[in-house]
């Protein structure tokens, strides 16, 4: 008797471990891979790698020297309010930003690709199911920063 219900035991619990830990990447295994995490199917991000129209989001174009240009946006990124770089390299960034009122946590991620100066970017909440557009807000302002400052086109 003992030994089945072990048996029936694991049988159910091991599926539902292994669909627990699978789905899209997170934003921590993200930051580890220096990959741009999926978005979850909640209306609380926006990506460029994202490929319905409610999640996307269009990418960043550094334009002249994609070393400078890279190192002054993630100056920028530092710069933006409420926000910590968390990680940065010669390829990755990722900031934690907290918002205004109930200061959530929400990530921002940027990707460049220095073979097309391209910068995949992403903008998530880490909890709850709505953000009320704060995401895409904050990248339309960052692109438009960059854009002030000539760093994308």
């Amino acid at each position: 008797m003992k030994q089945q219900f072990w048996d029936l035991y694991l049988l159910m619990v091991i599926p539902l471990v292994v669909i627990g830990c699978s789905g899209p990447l997170g934003a921590a295994d993200a930051v580890k891979s220096e990959k741009i995490a999926g978005c979850p199917d909640r209306p609380n991000c926006v990506s460029s790698e994202a490929q319905d129209a409610d999640h996307a989001i269009a990418p960043l174009r550094l334009q002249g020297d994609l070393v400078a240009g890279w190192q002054a946006i993630r100056e920028v990124v530092s710069n933006l309010p409420r926000c910590k770089v968390i990680k940065a390299t010669d390829q990755y960034l990722h900031a934690e930003c907290k918002t205004r009122i109930f200061r959530f946590v929400d990530d921002l991620e940027l990707r460049l690709d220095p073979v097309t100066g391209t910068i995949a970017v992403r903008s998530a909440s880490r909890i709850g199911y709505s953000d009320l557009g704060v995401n895409r807000r904050r990248v339309d302002q960052l692109r438009q920063t960059l854009k002030d400052k000539g760093l994308i086109h």
